[in-house]
């Protein structure tokens, strides 16, 4: 399930992938204080990234989401038992339970690493994208050749058309794109080639757009029914906390 490791100076990265939902998560640490974060961890994995955060001598100290999941149960409420982190997301997401609700223009500090939040809701109203260094971590608002769904979860296409083209196709071209989700065996992408390459967005104006996402026909999330309460519970179940071990 480890997708990929990359270090550059005083950082460390890695992504995790999950291929049962095709979820995408990270892991980002400042090596010198050994403080960490995740990005959209999923419940299965809690006892693999716990492995790693040990193995590397870190400690978690945030356990972030980009939005309220439909297809995974994040792993949220396995981690913050175990390590201590605390947990965040969206002031938009509705989620009671989580440790901090963040807005446009919040600061997440880990170690002396900092991340800045940019609400691009369309996906669903909560939606946000978490800008650390060079990369954007987009969440299901704009993947590799595509974007998130807009006809559930209070979804809106024009919003998200807006999210995008006004916030992440802002940032220089070679920003790194990193995504909530990939299907097609992708990783990593940048502004750049989604702007220019991007088949919902290249070329398209806002109601092309619109009309494009009105026509997709997708199905229903299979894990929805037990996805999403469980992600309003900040991945409980029930009264009982998942642990993925």
């Amino acid at each position: 399930m480890l997708s990929r490791f990359g270090a550059t100076p005083m950082i460390l990265f890695r992504q995790f992938f999950d291929p049962s939902s095709c979820t995408l998560s990270y892991l980002l640490a400042d090596p010198l204080t050994g403080d960490a974060v995740i990005i959209d961890s999923v419940k299965e994995h809690v006892g693999a990234y716990i492995s790693f955060l040990q193995e590397q001598e870190l400690q978690l100290v945030w356990v972030m989401e980009t939005h309220v999941h439909a297809d995974h149960i994040t792993g949220s409420a396995g981690l913050r038992e175990v390590t201590g982190a605390r947990s965040i997301i969206s002031a938009g997401g509705g989620v009671g339970c989580a440790d901090r609700t963040v807005s446009d223009g919040d600061t997440i500090v880990f170690g002396n690493e900092v991340i800045r939040v940019i609400p691009t809701p369309g996906h669903t109203p909560g939606c946000v994208t978490y800008h650390w260094r060079d990369r954007l971590f987009t969440g299901d608002a704009l993947m590799i050749g595509g974007c998130g769904r807009t006809d559930f979860q209070g979804g809106d296409a024009g919003q998200l058309y807006d999210s995008i083209t006004e916030r992440l196709f802002t940032f220089p071209d070679e920003t790194l794109v990193y995504p909530g989700h990939d299907y097609r065996g992708a990783r990593v992408s940048s502004v750049a080639q989604e702007k220019g390459s991007n088949p919902r967005l290249a070329g398209r104006t806002r109601q092309e757009f619109i009309d494009l996402m009105a026509s997709l026909g997708l199905p229903r999330p299979r894990m929805m029914d037990e996805a999403l309460p469980a992600n309003l519970r900040c991945g409980r179940i029930g009264e009982q906390d998942i642990h993925g071990t």
